[in-house]
């Protein structure tokens, strides 16, 4: 206060104080998988080790790059007078997707993340669901993280063990109640095969574990660069044979197609799992609007076109399903907008009215993990009116700027939520002699208009 020497009144403006509860981070990912390299100061010591990164860059300090490619051809064509001809296809890409899902994280609003790997790059590329089992369990205490990921679990070789390691992650998230599991539907090879009803079939649980996943369908072709080796890729020429060989013969034949072979492969798409560019969404909504607004009708970077064509029809029985209950959020693309936007917002409990969409589902976990980390202060704290007083007010502020900020219903606080504590009230006086205190949390989210009603009539003429 500054030293006053002159009679009068003076007024000093203070400061708002920050609430006695801050929010949690809500969108934290983990990805668990396969990486080309685990150092961080030797060989190997972040092996099944969590580690915290903020970007692409930082990823591929600690964790390398892609996959190099094998199977990559251009073909040319030199009989079309004045022009030569490329193009470009590949046999069999890798099941390795950790680098490019985590490219397609960060380039849909992705921030700081943490990276599991749980092995390296093999020359026969295979997936096993124990080793990402081993992955999950490395995160298990670690509170940070709030959504659980597995990019290269899309190219395990059943339905049943793809299903198994999300379901072992819901079972985490359930029982911790402070993550969320983002999935996809499993796709087989044959297209006969139905692969939205496998996955509607498969036993995940009951629907409080099905309240924290939600699954996308369909897959996505991106718009990202294969890794390769010039020696690795087949050229394969007509009309000047001299041509033929490989990417780097040709570059000591001839520069012009060699940088032609060049630009046809990197117009070549890669098929990728729809989950990675979710969380990055989820985060870029997040940080723009907040944890209770859906993270929906978004525009995906980065994407070329979903892999399959989903019509209206078709997402009635994805969005709702009678039987089951599992919702299926779908990757949509319409006229005279992005070619892939993200076209659902519900949970796999999507029969469920409490839990049915992933914004409420998200902001009672962060409520709830916001709540508990505040009040393990008052462990221990006598278990009387002054401690229930201050907690009520700790707790009544922190709802109330979540209502401010419209994540809750109602035109007065009394209408959005509701904070109890207390004997006779929450707890009994059994409770108090037990140690136990009881607080009592209701809240008003906001949900999602996703049935946008309009309804047109004719307006007969009058005099």
């Amino acid at each position: 206060m500054a030293t006053s020497q002159t009679p009068g009144v003076y007024i000093e403006e203070i400061p708002k104080l920050p609430s006695s509860i801050a929010s949690v981070e809500t969108a934290v990912p983990v990805f668990i998988g396969y990486t080309e390299k685990a150092q961080w100061q030797q060989p190997g010591d972040l092996l099944h080790a969590p580690k915290k990164i903020e970007s692409i860059i930082e990823y591929e300090q600690y964790f390398g790059l892609s996959f190099p490619e094998k199977g990559i051809t251009v073909f040319v064509d030199t009989t079309v007078p004045a022009s030569i001809q490329t193009s470009a296809a590949i046999k069999k890409p890798s099941a390795y997707t950790m680098h490019h899902a985590l490219q397609l994280f960060f380039a849909n609003g992705g921030g700081p993340c943490y990276i599991v790997s749980v092995g390296s790059y093999s020359t026969s590329p295979v997936v096993k669901t124990a080793e990402l089992k081993k992955g999950l369990t490395a995160i298990a205490a670690i509170s940070e993280v709030t959504l659980i990921l597995f990019p290269d679990a899309i190219h395990v070789k059943t339905a049943s063990a793809y299903y198994d390691i999300h379901k072992a992650a819901m079972l985490q998230c359930a029982e911790q109640k402070d993550k969320f599991t983002i999935m996809d539907v499993w796709m087989n090879t044959n297209p006969a095969f139905n692969n939205v009803t496998v996955i509607r079939n498969y036993n995940f649980g009951t629907t409080d574990v099905l309240s924290y996943a939600a699954a996308y369908y369909p897959q996505l072709y991106i718009r990202l660069l294969y890794r390769y080796d010039d020696a690795s890729v087949v050229i394969k020429a007509k009309g000047n044979t001299s041509l033929t060989g490989t990417l780097a013969q040709l570059a000591t034949i001839n520069n012009t197609v060699y940088l032609l072979a060049k630009k046809a492969i990197s117009e070549l798409l890669l098929l990728m799992p729809a989950s990675a560019a979710a969380a990055g969404i989820y985060t870029q909504v997040d940080n723009a609007r907040g944890v209770w607004k859906s993270p929906a009708n978004i525009n995906i970077t980065s994407a070329e076109k979903p892999a399959l064509t989903i019509t209206d029809s078709e997402q009635d029985g994805l969005n709702i399903d009678a039987d089951t209950g599992r919702s299926i959020n779908a990757i949509r693309s319409f006229a005279g907008r992005d070619p892939a936007i993200i076209w659902g917002a519900r949970t796999l409990a999507g029969n469920d009215n409490e839990w049915r969409y992933i914004s409420v589902r998200r902001f009672f976990m962060m409520v709830e993990a916001s709540v508990k980390q505040a009040t393990a202060q008052f462990v221990f704290e006598p278990n009387d009116t002054d401690t229930w007083r201050r907690i009520k007010a700790m707790i009544n502020d922190f709802c109330t700027q979540q209502w401010k900020a419209g994540a809750l219903i109602g035109t007065t606080t009394n209408n959005a939520f509701f904070v109890h504590v207390g004997l006779g009230e929450t707890m009994t006086a059994q409770d108090i002699l037990e140690g136990r205190m009881i607080v009592e949390i209701g809240m008003a989210v906001l949900r999602p208009a996703e049935f946008t009603i309009v309804r047109f009539m004719h307006k007969m003429l009058q005099e």
